[in-house]
């Protein structure tokens, strides 16, 4: 596979400005600043200094947004989502670990 094609079936390659992130998240540039001020996540920073995000930070975008659209504070919302992630990533681990010892 050609690495052009890697890139785009990776969830972590920052290929969205803060401007498209913001419009495929339906929220302001502000929303995702907030965002990583909470420490939800970091954005990648090109040479230039400017934000890119990946498809993965978008998706936790968004659930942050529909969260505090919800009535949720901002702050909440990311610490629910981290915890929510740590969970399933400790959960994946331990199914891995069970399976592997059968």
């Amino acid at each position: 596979m050609a690495q052009s094609e890697d890139m785009l079936d990776d969830d972590d390659y920052p290929a969205y400005t803060m401007g498209r992130a913001a419009e495929i998240v339906g929220a302001t540039q502000d929303f995702l600043r907030r965002l990583e001020e909470a420490r939800l996540f970091i954005p990648f920073r090109s040479a230039g200094k400017h934000r890119r995000y990946s498809r993965y930070q978008l998706r936790l975008a968004a659930r942050a947004r529909e969260m505090v659209d919800n009535g949720t504070a901002l702050e909440a919302a990311c610490r629910i989502i981290i915890l929510e992630d740590q969970l399933e990533e400790a959960l994946r681990i331990n199914r891995n670990q069970q399976r592997d010892a059968v």
